[in-house]
Order: structure tokens, then sequence, then C-alpha cells
């Protein structure tokens, strides 16, 4: 293959990711949109407190990432032993379908209890399939990329979580300005859930234009070579479960990959779904629902390039200097954001968000590559989902919830002590991983 070709490949490969994941996103970030703003309303009782509505809306949030590391392993196992393509397909699948059955469901003034279980046992196909989806779109394109653009590279994946946030509010936001906000409570908000069917067309083109990863097929030739052994005679090797296999080989890395993870997730979740419910509350700062969603959407655009230049940064000079800066930077921002914030003022809103989003960015850009170069091939997909999705239940799955109660209970200077803190553990575990940069994938 020549230059020329490999390098047309590479951006079709990463246009693919960056397609696949921003859908994919766009589907589970709508969900806390609705948690913020829809379902407190429509699959709770009228009569339940307010605060306590959206308490138990954030609660079937977090489902999706209680789910997220189940999703991890069963799509792990999958990614290692049959291929990444083929497993991507069917979280790609399952997430559309998941996404759409949200959008036909019956509210609690029509089906009762019903309602909310079924929007959590949804949440949880959400979460399964998100759980498997990182680690194909991430590795299709990381396991492609030459060593030193593996972080670039990487990046496309992880701008999926940005564009993906820009997609969900702008539908949010074209659905509610041309809506009354009945029409928008009781029927409108369905629209951005319906509009998932796009994903399901993808992952069809997914599995028709896209080949495996180099690095997969090479696995897949050496457990031919050792079959065809075993068939002249050599004794037969028993295979693990790639999942046990990655904790087995690989429990260090695991934890504190997980660990590495705290602080976007945390930051992240408030930057993007609690701030929303927070700013427009009448207990909060009662802003305009529109207001807010702008103001998410004008941070992630700042995120987007952030995540590219950190990303080459680290192919360059490694991937644990740009991170513990963004932790560390992340987590002084924290004492800073909400005193913006509280000013109810449009730009400074938009200031708080934005700034975090790029020091987040400084993490999320890398992490990517950084976290494919800890494991080996043949249990690189579960050992990096698992990593990752540990990291998304103990940090992102928690953090609205525990905003909340820490907002309620005691103000939101506690909220900005939660963010640090994450920050504190982030930086902790990136010092205790090796230096992972141009590492060789296929070893």
């Amino acid at each position: 293959m020549t230059q020329q070709a490999s390098a047309q490949s590479m951006r079709k490969v990463a246009g693919t990711s960056l397609a696949g994941t921003s859908i994919e996103w766009y589907d589970f970030f709508i969900y806390g949109t609705a948690a913020a703003l829809i379902f407190p309303k429509a699959f709770f009782p009228a009569d339940m407190p307010e605060m306590v509505a959206i308490i138990a809306s954030f609660g079937t949030f977090a489902v999706g990432f209680i789910a997220r590391p189940i999703g991890g392993i069963l799509f792990g196992h999958f990614g290692d032993s049959v291929g990444r393509k083929k497993t991507l397909v069917a979280a790609l699948l399952m997430m559309g379908v998941a996404t759409m059955m949200i959008g036909l469901l019956p509210t609690y003034e029509s089906i009762g209890i019903a309602a909310p279980l079924l929007l959590t046992l949804l949440r949880f196909v959400q979460g399964l399939a998100v759980g498997g989806q990182w680690g194909g779109a991430m590795l299709i394109v990381t396991e492609n990329a030459p060593a030193n653009k593996r972080g670039f590279y990487g990046a496309f994946a992880q701008a999926g979580a940005p564009v993906g946030i820009i997609l969900a509010n702008l539908a949010f936001l074209a659905v509610s300005t041309q809506l009354s906000d009945a029409a928008f409570l009781d029927w409108g908000w369905r629209i951005p859930f319906l509009l998932s069917v796009i994903l399901i067309g993808l992952s069809i083109y997914v599995q028709i234009t896209l080949e495996d990863t180099a690095a997969f097929k090479e696995l897949q030739a050496n457990a031919r070579v050792t079959a065809e052994a075993q068939a002249d005679g050599a004794p037969a090797k028993k295979e693990r479960s790639p999942i046990l296999e990655a904790i087995r080989l690989h429990p260090r890395e695991i934890i504190l990959g997980a660990g590495s993870f705290l602080s976007v997730q945390v930051s992240f979740y408030i930057f993007v779904a609690w701030i929303v419910a927070y700013g427009s509350n009448p207990l909060g700062l009662g802003l305009s629902r529109d207001l807010m969603l702008t103001a998410v959407l004008v941070g992630a655009m700042v995120q987007i390039p952030t995540l590219f230049i950190a990303s080459a940064y680290s192919d360059r000079n490694g991937r644990k200097g740009v991170y513990i800066a963004g932790a560390l930077l992340l987590g002084l921002w924290a004492f800073a954001f909400f005193p913006l914030v509280d000013t109810g003022g449009f730009l400074q809103i938009c200031i708080a968000i934005g700034i975090g989003q790029l020091f987040l960015s400084m993490m999320y850009g890398p992490q990517a590559a950084f976290l494919a170069e800890l494991f080996s091939t043949k249990v690189r997909y579960s050992g990096a989902s698992l990593g990752y999705q540990i990291g998304a239940i103990l940090g992102g799955g928690l953090a609205p919830s525990v905003a909340t109660y820490l907002w309620l209970e005691h103000s939101v200077v506690w909220v900005s002590v939660y963010m640090a803190l994450a920050s504190v553990l982030t930086i902790i575990c990136v010092m205790m991983l090796t230096e992972t940069s141009g590492r060789d994938l296929t070893e």
C-alpha cells in the first residue's frame, strides 16, 4: 500500500470513527439533557416534589453508567475474540434501537410505574451499548494509526463526545424554540430521540465498508498458526476469556486507568448535564433552559480543537505530562467555575464552561491512545474498555446525583471540592502509570 493510499485509508477510518462516536454520544447525551428538563415531569408522579423528581431522574441517568462496565466486559470479550469491527457494529445497532424506543415510551400519566421502569431498562441498554462502542471505535482508529500520530488520530474517537453534545443540544434547541412549552413537554422532546435512526444506517455502512485493524488481523493469523500446529500434534493450549486474561495480565493498568478517568468524568457531566438543571431550576439560578443549553453547546465547541491540539502534543512529548497538567488546572478551575456561573450572565457562564472543557480536553484527547497503549493486543479491547467504563461509573455516573446532594445539603462550593478531589485522585493514578507514547501495539 502506498503512503498516500495509507493516508487516505486513515482519513476514512478516522472520519467513520468520529461519525460513529458522535451519533452514539448524541444518543447518550440527549438522555442527560432530558433527565434534567423532561423526565422529572414525564416519567414520575405529578405530586412528587420537584427536587426529588430531579434526583430520581438523574438516578435513571446513572443506570446507564452502571451498565457501561458490563457492556465493556461483554463487548470486550467479543471484540478481542471475533473482531473490533463486528463488535462495534453490534454496539451501534443496540444504541440506535434503544434510543428510538425511549422516544416512543408512554409517560407516567399513561401507564403509571411501568413508565420509569421501562425508561430505566432502556437506559441500561444504552449503557451496555456505549460500554462496548467506545472500545471498538477507539481501537479501529488507534490500532490503524502510525505510532507517531496515534494520539492525534485517537482524538477523532474522543471528539465524538463534544460533537454529540453539540448535536444533542442543537436538536433540543431546534425543537424547543419551534414549539410552545406545553407542546415541547407533551411530545416535542421525543423528536431528538427518534432521530437516532441515523445510527442504524451508519452501523450498516461500517459493516460494509471498513476492515478490521491490522493488529487484530495479526492476532488472528497467529491464532491460525497455533491451531495448525495443534492439529499436527502439538499440545493444545487452553484459551482464557479475554476479560479474565486482561484482569490476570493487567490488573494494575485497569485500576489506574480507571482512576485516571475520574477527573474527566466528574467534571464533564457536571459541565454538560448537571449545570443545565442547576442553572434553569428556580431553586438554582432560575435562568432560561435555552440559555443554559446554548452555554453548554459553546463549551463543547471550545473542547473540540483542544482535543486535537493536546493529543498531537502528546505524540511529540508524551501522554503523562499534558494529562497531569489538565487535571491540575481543572482542579483549580473548579473554584472559579461557580462564581462565574452564579453571576447569571451568559458570557460568564460560557467562559466558565468553555475554560473548564479546555482543561478537561488536555486529558480526554490523549486518553484513547494512552489507554490503548497500556494493554497487549489480545486483551486490548477488554482491558481498555474495562478501565474506561469503571472510571465512568465511579465518576460520571454518580456526578449529577452527588452534585445535587452537595448543592442542596451544603452549597455549590462543595461541588467544587468534589471536582478538585477527583482531579487529585487522577493525578496520583497517572503518575503511577508508565509513559506509553510510541509503544508498539503489535507486541
